[in-house]
């Protein structure tokens, strides 16, 4: 039986402020990338949805981003590779101490927003996010999105990886993620999610937004907690996976 992992964005309420429902998708996923408070997120919650991951046996990874609350961190900003290296380390450092105070650990880490976009693009940016992960937990696993430069970096570091693909994203032609602010960007219509994700994994391959397969390596397929619909979407996939006789379970995370 084919085994895929499946993880969602979690822990982006902030102070009064909810966002997404990360008690039920805990239900259901398998991995967890917990906001570290720079983009989304605070200490409260970063518990809170670490405790509720380390009841349900979901694995728990840092969800580092640029520091951008009003933008949630989807806005790119100018920094420097150090300035990159070490916002992702001092995240990732926040993240271990509010798992541990859970109960759990964390086992991955997973770049969020323009940071991750930026890093699919360009390596030497990726591989400064991910040798200042690397260093202060040589063992972690890093999710990286499937057959861009932060998969080149992380192969190149000998890390340990998960590649991922995206159940709510379309795809452009290079196999980047398609610009939020486009018709189509983002996917709510959980058949639609459901039927792509199917043909995705058959193919092992992305599928763009123009119908392109671009031969990829899947470990693990993201959900957006944010996203209109998460949980809708979240229970189609897992059925559709389950009827597909696709078990679920998290990734191992293989050296590159």
């Amino acid at each position: 039986m084919t085994t895929i992992d499946l993880n969602a964005d979690l822990g982006e309420s902030f102070g009064p402020w909810p966002m997404g429902a990360d008690a039920q998708l805990l239900d259901i996923i398998t991995s967890a990338n917990i906001a570290c408070g720079y983009h989304a997120g605070d200490p409260d919650h970063m518990r809170a949805a670490m405790q509720r991951a380390v009841e349900t046996g979901v694995g728990i990874g840092a969800h580092p981003g640029l520091p951008d609350l009003q933008g949630f961190g989807r806005r790119r900003m100018q920094v420097s590779l150090a300035e990159a290296g070490n916002l992702t380390a001092y995240q990732l450092g926040a993240a271990q101490a509010m798992a541990r105070l859970a109960g759990g650990q964390v086992r991955h880490l997973k770049l969020h927003g323009a940071l991750a976009n930026m890093a699919a693009e360009d390596e030497a940016l990726a591989r400064a996010c991910f040798e200042a992960a690397l260093k202060v937990d040589p063992e972690i696993i890093l999710m990286v999105i499937s057959g861009t430069a932060q998969a080149r970096a992380a192969q190149a570091l000998g890390a340990r990886m998960a590649q991922e693909i995206f159940a709510d994203r379309a795809y452009t032609e290079d196999g980047l993620l398609m610009d939020r602010r486009l018709p189509g960007a983002v996917i709510h219509d959980p058949q639609a999610v459901c039927g792509r994700i199917l043909v995705m994994l058959r193919a092992g391959a992305i599928i763009t937004a123009q119908g392109t397969q671009l031969p990829a390596q899947i470990d693990t397929i993201c959900l957006h907690g944010d996203t209109v619909g998460a949980l809708d979407i979240a229970r189609a996939l897992r059925e559709a996976l389950a009827q597909a006789g696709i078990e679920m379970a998290p990734f191992e995370g293989k050296r590159g």
